[in-house]
């Protein structure tokens, strides 16, 4: 049968696991990448200015849940490995799998048009324009700094959590009033390394919704080794469980000086910290609720408080941007975009999209998962179901992932993914499969049938 020319958007863990999986199903592929390194995020300094990562970053899934099944990460890592080790992880990652010969590297897209039966126009950054079947999309989501709209102007310096590398850069961070902004994950760690008292500095932490603070360990062992959502019991239940046992693990916020949260566990993504309730505790971090002004130097406070600040550091999250669509055709609006299985457009049977979640406890699995259904769809293993479908089972997963959490922006893509690693394997895979088998060849097979010699 005829293979897809297919086109992958980037070499981080989405377009790897992708670009791996294709080539073990003999697919034809070229991998996009702006940078001159693979790892996306997890490239520290990438020169795209896609990474994240800050120099004292570790990631927060233990290694026991972050490793690939084809892949196993290796057994002399940390509990929780630094993130030059998980680039090292990556990187033999694709040596082992022989990935890098199919990376375009320093040629990014620039533009992805879809040709009016079928296929995409792909321009590159080397001027070059080139007719592909298959597009999949896996450019990442963690590297468009999303910003609040607070009334008032600041007369201090601001960045974004994504531009912040050590107490040093970019700013000089030592003996300054600096407020945080934010209480996911990075917020914490930045609060932490920035409220050291060898700096000097006096760090405030600022929330809207508060979070609840969830422990890396439990009985000496890495908490997310006891933490598996079912797919055989409620998931209410399971929720009802878990916020039952929290106060016992971690305590409730209010008790660190922090808000009360607006909203139950597992309402809002978790913050996992083991010294933010330290230093909350040890009077090193200054807790105050959400903004409610900004005013030269002084900011207000929610609770009616106000202080002055030299240095504001926002870890508000990011935006899901695709710059080489027409933002017409593909967008994301406030970060939604809905997808069937977090991958398909209805509509649009050549095009795929890889990573496009908040998973929990990670999303290192989750595109490894992915990437399992991108080979078995370029070879015609699987199909989709008719669009109606589609339709119907994406407000269904969006209500089963989504439908107990806060509605904000951080939380359209939220996914557990022990339940949609089940979902797929046992359900969703099999049902493709038959329907592959009924539908016979898929679209890009069958026009090249249909084609001149």
């Amino acid at each position: 049968m005829y293979l897809p020319r297919t086109a992958v958007i980037g070499a981080g863990i989405s377009g790897l696991t992708a670009s791996k999986m294709l080539r073990d199903y003999g697919v034809p592929y070229t991998c996009f990448e702006s940078s001159d390194r693979i790892g996306g995020n997890w490239a520290f300094g990438n020169p795209n200015g896609h990474s994240s990562a800050y120099r004292s970053l570790h990631i927060d899934t233990s290694k026991h849940q972050l490793s690939f099944r084809d892949y196993p990460m290796p057994a002399d890592y940390p509990d929780f490995p630094h993130h030059t080790q998980i680039k090292q992880y990556l990187d033999g990652y694709c040596a082992t799998f022989e990935l890098a010969e199919m990376i375009e590297f320093g040629n990014g897209v620039t533009s992805a048009r879809r040709r009016r039966d079928g296929g995409w126009d792909i321009d590159d950054e080397r001027g070059e324009t080139r007719q592909f079947d298959l597009l999949v999309v896996a450019n990442g989501h963690h590297w468009d700094p999303r910003l609040p709209d607070f009334p008032g102007e600041f007369a201090g310096e601001t960045l974004h959590a994504h531009h912040y590398i050590d107490p040093q850069t970019p700013l000089d961070f030592r003996d300054r009033r600096i407020l945080v902004v934010g209480l996911g994950n990075s917020a914490a760690d930045i609060a932490v390394e920035l409220s050291s008292k060898a700096l000097g500095n006096r760090l405030t932490l600022s929330t809207r919704s508060s979070a609840w603070i969830v422990p890396k360990y439990i009985a000496g062992r890495p908490a997310d080794k006891y933490y598996r959502t079912s797919p055989h019991l409620p998931l209410s239940w399971q929720r009802k469980l878990a916020q039952a046992i929290q106060p016992i693990t971690a305590g409730r916020p209010e008790r660190y000086g922090l808000p009360k949260p607006n909203h139950k566990l597992f309402e809002a993504h978790p913050t996992q910290s083991v010294e933010l309730p330290l230093r909350l505790g040890s009077g090193d971090v200054i807790p105050k609720p959400n903004i409610t002004r900004l005013d030269g130097h002084t900011v207000h406070f929610e609770d009616g408080s106000a202080d002055d600040f030299d240095v504001i550091v926002y870890a508000t999250g990011y935006n899901i941007t695709f710059p080489f669509f027409d933002p017409g055709f593909i967008g994301a609006p406030d970060n939604r975009i809905d997808l069937f299985k977090r991958m398909f457009l209805p509509g649009i049977e050549d095009v795929v999209f890889a990573g496009f979640a908040q998973a929990t406890p990670t999303l290192f699995p989750f595109v490894e998962c992915q990437a399992r259904l991108i080979g078995a769809y370029a070879v015609g293993r699987y199909r989709l179901p008719d669009t109606a479908e589609m339709r119907r089972v994406i407000v269904a997963d969006q209500q089963r992932y989504t439908g107990h959490m806060l509605d904000r922006p951080r939380h359209t893509q939220q996914v557990d993914y022990f339940l949609y690693e089940h979902d797929m394997r046992v359900r969703e895979l099999p049902a493709g499969a038959r329907r592959a088998a009924a539908a016979g060849a898929p679209r890009w097979a069958r026009v090249a049938e249909q084609a001149p010699a």
